[in-house]
């Protein structure tokens, strides 16, 4: 928080004032990451009458969202494993990720008239590692483009549910 106050040349209470918490200040930032990286695009992910649309759109959602700060990403992910808040900030975003996941197995689930992969749990949670900062930055490479790796996603989810990619 000191060293945020002291960047912004403002007192550090008055980051306090602003933000409450070093937590308030963290979900502000992640905040304002999603709005720029696209995750207000989200909603239209679980608008997709099919939903297998929808399971691609919500990979591409992701994709997109981890390739608009890759560096940042890292950095954080890195720095949840030192500091406890950062922890649990990410923690409660990955948790809503997973619910997302769920929530996409259970269209599935209803579309097909039983889970693909024949167990919703497990594949919400496969899904849930595949949408990952972790696995769209191990797809890509060091330097890779992450966006290059969603059509990768998209097959090896399909496939694992026993879907057809086409």
């Amino acid at each position: 928080m000191e060293s945020v106050a002291r960047r912004a040349d403002v007192s550090r209470l008055t980051v306090y004032y602003q933000f409450g918490s070093k937590l308030g200040l963290l979900e502000a930032v992640f905040n304002d990451m999603a709005d720029r990286g696209g995750l207000e695009r989200l909603p239209s992910a679980f608008a997709q009458p099919d939903a297998v649309d929808a399971l691609r759109e919500f990979i591409a959602v992701f994709g997109r969202f981890w390739s608009s700060e890759r560096l940042v990403f890292r950095r954080i992910r890195a720095l949840a494993s030192l500091d406890y808040e950062f922890d649990r900030a990410i923690v409660a975003r990955d948790a809503r990720r997973l619910e997302g996941a769920r929530v996409i197995m259970r269209r599935l689930s209803a579309q097909y008239g039983r889970s693909p992969a024949d167990d919703a749990e497990g594949a919400a949670r496969l899904l849930y590692a595949m949408t990952s900062f972790a696995f769209f930055d191990s797809l890509a490479g060091s330097d890779g483009p992450l966006e290059d790796a969603i059509p990768l996603v998209q097959r090896f989810m399909l496939a694992a549910l026993g879907l057809s990619s086409s």
